[in-house]
């Protein structure tokens, strides 16, 4: 998918009413993010979401950390404005940027170091270059002990295992009444066969990676089909 495409209402409200919610597991995936930052910090005072879109993520865990300051970066203004209606405007700074320019670590500030810094479906839009390289800003912007979590789409080892996804997906879509404008057949061919601009990497590089930068605990805590949560902990302080 083109990068402008993000910026159209439409397609904005088509992926946040039925594309987002028939994704396996989508609530599960959430679940074990918010449980693996449990383990990893008793309190989390700011954090930052890359690739925010509308807030999923960030409306997850301001719900289990209240008193938290959440900082949003995403380039799309239709599901930034969606953000900026249901989140708290008291604890949100929603900033509208590109990740594929290093500049966007400059926008934020002085809010900036984090306690910890999630991403839900937003880094597989950047080539493996810039997504190692944002890995490093991500490293440099959180606190010693501060965690990264990716809840992502990563690429699967074969076309039979990728199609289990797009299998999967097209049958949580089809089971929407409201989605069946196609056959079965059509809509899982659509979905095999759409150029949405992913440049998806496999879990086991993206976790290589982490480590030679220098995270710690790096593991994929859940994987279903072609999504995957994984990330790791900055080290503490000496």
């Amino acid at each position: 998918m083109t990068t402008h495409a993000w910026q159209t209402p439409e397609l904005t409200q088509r992926f946040l009413t039925k594309t987002r919610a028939a994704l396996p597991l989508a609530a599960a995936q959430l679940d074990v993010m918010l449980f693996v930052m449990q383990q990893a910090l008793p309190d989390v005072t700011c954090f930052l979401d890359v690739g925010s879109g509308s807030g999923v993520l960030s409306r997850v865990l301001l719900e289990q950390y209240p008193q938290a300051k959440a900082v949003l970066v995403d380039f799309s203004e239709p599901m930034l404005a969606v953000a900026r209606e249901t989140l708290p405007a008291d604890q949100t700074t929603v900033i509208q940027h590109d990740l594929n320019n290093t500049a966007w670590e400059d926008t934020l500030g002085s809010h900036a170091p984090f306690d910890a810094i999630v991403s839900g479906y937003a880094i597989h839009h950047l080539t493996d270059e810039r997504k190692k390289n944002l890995y490093q800003e991500i490293f440099g912007l959180l606190k010693p002990g501060g965690i990264f979590i990716n809840v992502e789409h990563v690429a699967s080892p074969t076309e039979w295992a990728e199609d289990l996804f797009n299998h999967a997906f097209a049958t949580a879509l089809y089971d929407d009444e409201v989605a069946k404008e196609y056959s079965y057949d059509e809509l899982f061919l659509r979905l095999k066969n759409q150029d949405d601009g992913d440049i998806c990497a496999s879990v086991d590089d993206q976790c290589h990676w982490l480590r030679d930068i220098g995270f710690q605990h790096v593991d994929c805590y859940m994987k279903i089909y072609a999504l995957a949560v994984f990330g790791g902990i900055k080290p503490p302080s000496p």
